[in-house]
């Protein structure tokens, strides 16, 4: 079954111009378009798109994810490259964890202490 880049964008909640831009990127060289030339989404393409997302929404930059797709082409040779990236990331976004939940803290704390210490001073 193929998909229309509308389809697409409503099922990955995306924007067509995001979708496109994908696919200019490099993102998406698996994709196959019709004799005129629009795009046929595969149910691989979108599971492509749903990892797409993923990494970049958890902080991986699109240089980096098109390298990570490419060597996903390569096929098993690229297994172990492919398994200490997303090792490394995944310590990167549980570091990203630890910050947050350290900021949240802090806020927490602020929010509890609010009508104690009234409006926020910096004294030196």
């Amino acid at each position: 079954m193929s998909y229309t880049i509308k389809q697409v964008a409503e099922r990955t909640n995306l924007s067509d111009h995001t979708l496109r831009y994908y696919d200019r990127e490099g993102l998406m060289p698996l994709l196959k378009r019709s004799a005129s030339g629009i795009r046929n989404y595969s149910e691989n393409d979108i599971c492509w798109i749903e990892l797409i997302n993923c990494l970049k929404n958890s902080g991986m930059s699109l240089g980096e994810i098109k390298e990570f797709m490419n060597l996903c082409l390569k096929g098993e040779e690229t297994c172990e490259e492919r398994k200490e990236i997303l090792q490394k990331h995944k310590e990167n976004i549980l570091n990203q964890i630890e910050r947050l939940n350290n900021s949240l803290g802090i806020i927490d704390y602020k929010l509890d202490h609010y009508k104690q210490i009234g409006i926020f001073h910096i004294d030196g």
